[in-house]
């Protein structure tokens, strides 16, 4: 699998921190909930991360239920083991969109947090989720459309370039435009498509937002070449609007709730 990002320890541990804020774990509820796992059922979580998700759907399956979670970073399953010590029904592979570690048909649902965006090989990852589920099952799949953000600054032009440098940390920086004929053509029919957005008029290191910022900061500098005294500036800022009581997010996510054809 093609993917954009190297989670080390210290990405890991830093997603883990943004993960904990209550603005992703109202995003974590809805995914919970669209996806409905119920008792004994088998759950994947792709993308797992540092495993919160996976936690609450094995507690939901409970221990006559099975969940797998999949990510491609040994420290993430590193993190989520830890998060998921003592439930038996758990199991944890290092493995990637396109290899599912199951058989085919075994999965009674699936949750696919933004992952898809990552993949390169979207089509062949959604034909893989396809033959991990048993006909009639379930998928949630949430991912961001990253051109929709709303994000205050007195240097637009700035922010703008900052952002365009961004894009490049994903391979589809607008993937929930092009899913609906995808997962189509994959097999899958979409029940229900809603928006689960991030808005803020706050900016401190329990929101989202905050992590954010310095993901990006880290990201265009790396990565993308761009100018550090233009980025230390950018970041900057947002103390600086905080402090005048200006400052605003917002950043739409899309949810989309699929059954298996």
């Amino acid at each position: 699998m093609t993917t954009t990002l190297n989670f080390d320890p210290a990405l890991a541990k830093h997603v883990e921190t943004i993960y904990a804020t209550p603005d992703v774990a109202a995003t974590r509820i809805a995914v919970f909930r669209a996806a409905g796992p119920r008792s004994k059922e088998t759950a994947l979580d792709i993308g797992c991360g540092p495993g919160y998700l996976t936690r609450e759907l094995a507690i939901a399956v409970g221990p006559r239920g099975k969940v797998v979670g999949v990510d491609v970073s040994e420290p993430m399953l590193g993190l989520a083991r830890q998060r998921c010590d003592g439930l038996v029904q758990v199991r944890f592979e290092t493995a990637d969109a396109l290899k599912l570690p199951v058989e085919g048909g075994s999965a009674d649902v699936a949750c696919i947090v933004q992952v898809y965006c990552y993949v390169k090989e979207l089509d062949q990852a959604l034909a893989e989720l396809h033959r991990a589920l048993r006909p009639g099952a379930r998928a949630v799949i949430l991912d961001s459309d990253f051109s929709g953000i709303v994000w205050e600054s007195k240097d637009r032009e700035r922010m703008r370039r900052v952002l365009h440098a961004y894009d490049g940390h994903v391979a589809w920086p607008d993937l929930p435009r092009i899913l609906p004929r995808r997962l189509h053509n994959a097999g899958f029919e979409i029940t229900r498509c809603e928006t689960v957005p991030f808005v803020t008029i706050a900016y401190h290191p329990n929101s989202y937002v905050y992590g954010l910022a310095k993901f990006i900061h880290a990201f265009v500098v790396k990565n993308a070449g761009f100018p550090t005294d233009e980025a230390d500036a950018w970041l900057a800022e947002f103390d600086v609007l905080e402090e005048e009581r200006a400052f605003f997010f917002s950043l739409d996510r899309f949810m989309f709730t699929v059954r298996c054809n």
